[in-house]
């Protein structure tokens, strides 16, 4: 089989070692300017060159997302961070403007360039053209249908990349002006405030004052909201109709989201690559998805229009875990780095790369002098026992098995 390259988000740097070590081929960033996620932690100077080089360290790629639409004002400033950016000799700038494409083009002409989804391509003579224009992949439009997919692959030499997993916009491709009309915060700038997640009513002009919701069918009110997306059932399809990179959405995610959903597609991707013929779906991966905050999962446009799975019931998050602590290394010991309250007695969870997973009960809590603790506390580092074979950067999780609970972990 080809090699096929599972991509992941990196919102800051304990992501980005996050995404490497649970088994991303690659990760994707931005900077404070020109990406579509300003309000993600984001990346400087500095912290960008030590990406680069945990990437390069590992054998992994990392690219830059430059993907926001330009206004003429901004070229000027653009074009010094390119100049800025060059000697970081980073392995691709994801672009999505024209504009954008054409700057990078004249600055830094050797840089390998992937087009965003926002470019909104959604056929073979689109991704021939931006292959001409120096574009070596396309993500393609999440519109598509698999069969498309597979007739797209067919007519271009053009790596193609496909999303997996994440949030989706109920607008194509994500160029919304709705955030824009109603708060000011562009969508396409990076500023997007989510108004498609609110909750609306209808008001009558003579009756002022009386709301009454807007119902679509039996799906619900939540006419704009959109279900996340999961296609781990369908990778193997994905990746026979041509698909060589699969991108999981999420740099605004918290780390256990980015840990818990590359380890699953890390490990689906491969068993599949290892024997396609005997390949099976492990249902366990599909409960371990469950287990990260999402909204009601579906498979978008990916198996037809007539039965397209866009719409959510509601806006609420489906949240079975509550992500308790990250396990590091200090004085030569294992210790855990809280980030949820957590109790001696009480039953967590570890999770390291490899669908490594142990339940254990909490025994005693002790600080890192030795000195004995009611519990374990955000950001403190403690010392308790864990179960055996638990290894620096896994992570500690509790199951609370609630819904609607909208703390995104």
């Amino acid at each position: 089989m080809k090699n096929v390259e599972l991509l992941a988000p990196a919102g800051d740097l304990e992501k980005l070692e996050t995404a490497l070590r649970f088994g991303a081929d690659a990760v994707y960033l931005g900077t404070d300017r020109f990406g579509l996620r300003a309000l993600a932690g984001n990346f400087d100077r500095d912290a960008l060159r030590q990406a680069r080089d945990l990437c390069r360290a590992r054998g992994k790629k990392l690219y830059l997302t430059l993907n926001a639409w330009l206004r003429p004002e901004e070229f000027p400033d653009f074009a010094a961070l390119l100049e800025e950016l060059r000697p970081l000799d980073l392995d691709a700038y994801i672009v999505g403007d024209p504009g954008v494409l054409a700057t990078v083009r004249q600055v830094d002409p050797r840089r390998v360039l992937h087009l965003s989804t926002q470019a909104n391509t959604t056929n073979a003579p689109s991704v021939n053209f931006w292959q001409a224009a120096g574009i070596s992949r396309v993500n393609l439009a999440r519109e598509l249908r698999l069969a498309e997919i597979r007739a797209i692959a067919a007519a271009t030499s053009c790596e193609l990349e496909v999303f997996v997993h994440g949030a989706m916009c109920v607008a194509w491709s994500g160029r919304c002006l709705l955030s824009a009309a109603l708060t000011g915060r562009e969508a396409n700038r990076g500023l997007c405030a989510h108004p498609c997640r609110w909750r609306y009513a209808l008001m009558e002009e003579t009756r002022p004052g009386e709301y009454f919701p807007m119902e679509e069918d039996e799906r619900g009110t939540y006419v704009l909201n959109s279900r996340d997306l999961c296609l781990v059932e369908h990778l193997p399809a994905l990746v026979e109709a041509g698909a060589s990179s699969l991108k999981i959405e999420g740099r605004m995610k918290s780390v256990y989201y980015v840990a818990a959903v590359t380890r699953v597609y890390r490990a689906a991707l491969d068993r599949y690559l290892a024997d396609p013929v005997g390949y099976a779906f492990d249902p366990l991966w599909r409960e371990e998805l469950d287990k990260v905050s999402h909204r009601p999962y579906g498979t978008g446009f990916l198996l037809g229009q007539e039965d397209a799975q866009v719409h959510a019931a509601d806006s609420a998050y489906v949240r079975a875990c509550d992500f308790v602590g990250v396990v590091r290394e200090e004085q030569g010991a294992l210790v855990v780095q809280g980030r949820n309250r957590f109790l001696p007695g009480e039953t967590l969870e570890t999770i390291g790369p490899a669908m490594r997973t142990a339940a254990f009960c909490v025994g005693e809590i002790r600080s890192l002098e030795g000195d004995p603790l009611p519990a374990g506390q955000p950001n403190r580092l403690v010392r308790l026992t864990l179960p055996e074979g638990t290894q620096e950067g896994d992570l500690l999780r509790r199951l609370v098995k609630s819904k609607g609970d909208t703390d995104k972990i």
